[in-house]
Formats: C-alpha cells, structure tokens, sequence
C-alpha cells in the first residue's frame, strides 16, 4: 500500500469528467496517429522489389533447401535475423525477447498466405536444441553455408568491423558487432523470389508485443535508469520466481 501511494502521490489525481476529457483528447491524437500508421504501412507494400538471383542454401530439418524453400505452400515470407554466432552457445536474449513474439503467429501468418522463419548462421544442431529449450516451434534454419546474413546486412566479419565498414539499418559504418538483428520481407511469383522489405534495429519495435503492452501502462518500458534498455531481460526460462 505504501508502494503505490507513493506512485499515486508523484502522478495528477482528476475527476471522473476531468479525465474522460483527457482521453478524449489522447483518442484523438491516437486516431491521426493510427491513420498515419496505415498510410505508412501503404507505403512500404508499394516499395519496388528486386529479384533475388542467388542460389542461397540453408540447412533445415528436412534437410538443405533454397530461399524459395522456406515459403512453404505460402506466397508471402518473413524471415526474422536472429542473433546466433557460430561460436556462441546461446542465441541473443533479446533475440530471444522478439521470438517469445512470434511464434504462436506463425499458424495465423499461414492462414494469409505468409510463412514466417528464423534465419541464423549458428549450426542447426544449436538452434534446435535452443528452439526446445525455449519452448518454441517456429521453424528455423542455418545460413552457414551461405552469404544470406551478410547480403542482408545482418552479420560482419571481424576485419569489417576493424574498418569501420558495413551497413546496418541503411548507413555506413553503423555495425556494433558481428550479429545484428533484422527483418526481412520476400514475395515468391511462380520460382522468382523478390525482396520487397527489410528494417533493422528500432524498426523492429512495432514486432514486440510485449513493448507495445508496457507502453501502455503507467510506468511504460520503465528502462531509463538501466545501464542499457534492456538489462532487466533475460530469456523466458531465465526469470526467477
């Protein structure tokens, strides 16, 4: 109790009619601003593609197959970058939080015409063994044996980071690491695979329901006092009780 008087003491305390005007005024920023998320949205379908030429292999459950492959019976297919070095043991915790995300989606994703999987350059005996850990099922697949992550500006060599060079999320020299995480959006005509979007780092946002839950609640992320955004993360099966 004396927990939340002290939040109720530092926040304005209004009428019943004192804050349905508030909302009323908040409802309608919200609808300009929800207006201009579809516009937005409009504006991404209508980008250009390009072709996707190359013969990219990746190693799935089933065995090897090309990016055509990992569409299913789908026309649509979001490929997620998730953070998993060939060296680590672990893949990315915020990775990690994004998946958490995703992966009860996948069955809704199908049911309009899109696949979604996880692409990561990890040995696939990692990531299924990680996938099990965490409690997923979405599929994933190893891009080891392929330029996939580094032709979609996900993932660097040591010497491009010693140089300062690659691009991440459209400029030059923004690379942090060897692993970044993405998006990336194809569509498939017949057997012409077309890349039509990807976004990086805080266009990612929007795909976490959990973020976009906590920013409407008082405290919002309540990140501010971390050493970094995200310190208070850790992987679902990470959590105390």
């Amino acid at each position: 109790m004396i927990f939340e008087e002290a939040i109720a003491v530092s926040h304005p305390i209004v009428s019943d009619s004192e804050w349905l005007a508030a909302r009323r005024t908040l409802l309608e920023e919200e609808k300009a601003f929800q207006k201009k998320r579809d516009e937005l949205a409009a504006r991404r379908r209508d980008l250009p593609w390009r072709r996707v030429d190359k013969d990219y292999r990746f190693r799935g459950e089933s065995g090897t197959c090309s990016l055509g492959d990992l569409f299913g019976d789908s026309s649509q297919l979001i490929v997620y970058h998730f953070m998993f070095h060939p060296d680590w043991e672990e893949g990315c915790k915020s990775c990690s939080f994004w998946a958490d995300n995703y992966d009860r989606s996948v069955v809704h994703l199908r049911a309009r015409d899109t696949s979604l999987v996880a692409v990561s350059r990890a040995p696939l005996e990692k990531l299924i063994a990680y996938r099990r850990r965490l409690g997923w099922t979405f599929p994933w697949y190893s891009s080891s044996d392929s330029d996939f992550n580094y032709d979609f500006n996900v993932s660097f060599t040591p010497e491009q980071l010693a140089r300062k060079e690659g691009s991440y999320n459209y400029r030059e020299g923004a690379v942090f690491g060897e692993e970044m995480p993405g998006i990336s959006v194809f569509i498939k005509d017949q057997d012409a695979v077309y890349h039509t979007y990807s976004t990086y780092s805080r266009g990612l946002d929007p795909f976490n329901a959990t973020y976009q839950l906590l920013d409407i609640v008082p405290k919002g992320r309540d990140e501010d006092s971390l050493k970094y955004s995200m310190e208070w993360l850790r992987r679902n099966d990470e959590y105390g009780d």
